[in-house]
């Protein structure tokens, strides 16, 4: 288990890479004995490794970190999402589960549930979790591993997907600009999630409030008619009155649920 404070070091680290720990003391507002303390405890878990009065991520434990950074961001906002989702899910639907962090969220909800329901996903993570649930006849598809969510990418994973029909599609977002367009930052993301939405009966977007107003640098898909997003707050004014005018389902979760 990290602290808090813990996980903003590991958060500074994997943004600016290897770091003085004076900077890191002053970045973090503590002081060097404390820093210290905390590198001692994370290089005893493999997460950090340090060298001549500096820190950086541990090479093996980088992907590991990086996913529970983000993992560990806006966690309530995330929890809230897949408890309002988990309530759509339908017992016996084919659904697809991809690699966000908000959808693994859902995913300790479907591992609770007691009717069976088939799990497609391009997600490493989320197979791990799923492998040995009794009531959930799993499959992983193929691809190319992006490292930094463990995800299948590439023309394998759409291939697969080309082959597949979905009842339910839960998919999270990087980026969601004012019309509606989601986003990438990566290349290969983009052609899988389109794909993923095209061979979705109905299509879920999990988006915690940070993804508005954004763009990254790939687009995916322009949401439209039919196609149901759950945020934890209100959206910006000019996404609400996009949304409205193409009738994009709008829900805000309810944090009664969690």
């Amino acid at each position: 288990m990290t602290t808090p404070r813990q996980n903003q070091l590991l958060a500074l680290l994997l943004k600016r890479g290897q770091t003085q720990v004076q900077d890191i003391a002053q970045e973090l507002g503590a002081s060097l004995a404390t820093v210290r303390r905390d590198l001692t405890g994370l290089e005893a878990q493999g997460r950090v490794e340090r060298l001549h009065g500096a820190a950086q991520i541990a090479s093996a434990a980088r992907e590991e970190v990086a996913f529970a950074a983000r993992e560990s961001v806006n966690a309530r906002a995330k929890r809230t999402i897949a408890a309002t989702a988990f309530g759509a899910v339908k017992p016996g639907a084919t659904v697809f589960l991809d690699a966000s962090t908000t959808v693994l969220q859902l995913v300790r909800h479907i591992i609770a549930m007691d009717q069976p329901i088939k799990v497609f996903t391009n997600s490493l993570r989320v197979a791990q979790e799923l492998a040995l649930v009794s009531h959930v006849d799993l499959s992983l598809i193929g691809g190319r591993v992006r490292e930094e969510n463990l995800s299948m990418v590439g023309p394998l994973a759409c291939a697969a997907l080309n082959n597949l029909w979905i009842d339910q599609l839960f998919l999270g977002a990087t980026a969601i600009d004012n019309e509606g367009t989601l986003s990438s930052v990566d290349a290969d993301e983009p052609a899988v999630n389109a794909t993923m939405m095209a061979r979705a009966a109905e299509t879920f977007i999990l988006a915690d409030s940070s993804k508005f107003e954004k763009r990254a640098t790939h687009a995916v898909t322009t949401l439209r008619e039919g196609h149901r997003l759950i945020t934890d707050l209100p959206p910006p004014p000019a996404f609400a009155a996009h949304a409205k005018r193409a009738e994009i389902s709008l829900t805000i979760a309810n944090s009664a649920d969690t």
